[in-house]
Formats: structure tokens, C-alpha cells, sequence
């Protein structure tokens, strides 16, 4: 009988009041979006793949993780959100999940 490995990361839930951060890691890149699962729609997104990134590749991919993180957080404070509910999927707070997260911390905003 297969188990399905993503039971136990659902219960993470985003509303209008306090938004998900849904966190995507791959081996070159990181990605974080800004959803309200209530109405399923995707608020804000920000990526290591954007164009204000291509000159950042020679950094090392933490602090690309923290910028993406400030970038995001500034997105987020033009919606006028303050909190928010970090899902950080099936990684480990650690590494560039946890710069993406200070980036985003760093802006003002509390989660």
C-alpha cells in the first residue's frame, strides 16, 4: 500500500486575514508565493529565476535566498498584509528556507 507523503504537510492553512507563504526549493533556484487558500488565489510570488536576479548567480544560493526573501516582503507590504502562516512544505527550516524566511522577517513583517 503506497502512503501519500504529503498528508501530513496539509495542515497549513492560509486566510484572507493571515496569508500562506508556500515555499519551493530546487537544487538551483527557490521559489515563495503569497497564497489565500480560501479563495485559491496566489496574492504575490517571487523567484531566484526573476530578472533582477541574473546578476546575483556568482553569490552563493543562501544569500540569493535572503534577497528573494526581501523581495518578497516588500511585494507583501504594498498588499498591506502584516501577518502571515510560513508553510515550509517538506523541507527543513534550515539553509536557504531559513534565509528566504529572515529575508522576509527582515522587511517587518511577523509570521
Amino acid at each position: 500500500m503506497k502512503k501519500n507523503k504529503n498528508k501530513k504537510y496539509k495542515k497549513v492553512f492560509g486566510n484572507p486575514d493571515r496569508p500562506r507563504i508556500s515555499v519551493f526549493r530546487s537544487n538551483k533556484s527557490i521559489y515563495a508565493q503569497v497564497i489565500d487558500d480560501s479563495s485559491g488565489r496566489t496574492l504575490t510570488s517571487s523567484s531566484s529565476i526573476e530578472k533582477i536576479f541574473r546578476d546575483c548567480k556568482k553569490n552563493n544560493k543562501t544569500d540569493l535566498s535572503m534577497k528573494v526573501g526581501r523581495l518578497l516582503g516588500n511585494r507583501i507590504k504594498k498588499l498591506n498584509i502584516k501577518k502571515l502562516v510560513f508553510d515550509k512544505g517538506r523541507y527543513l527550516y534550515h539553509g536557504r528556507v531559513k534565509s528566504l524566511a529572515d529575508g522576509i522577517r527582515e522587511i517587518g513583517l511577523d509570521f
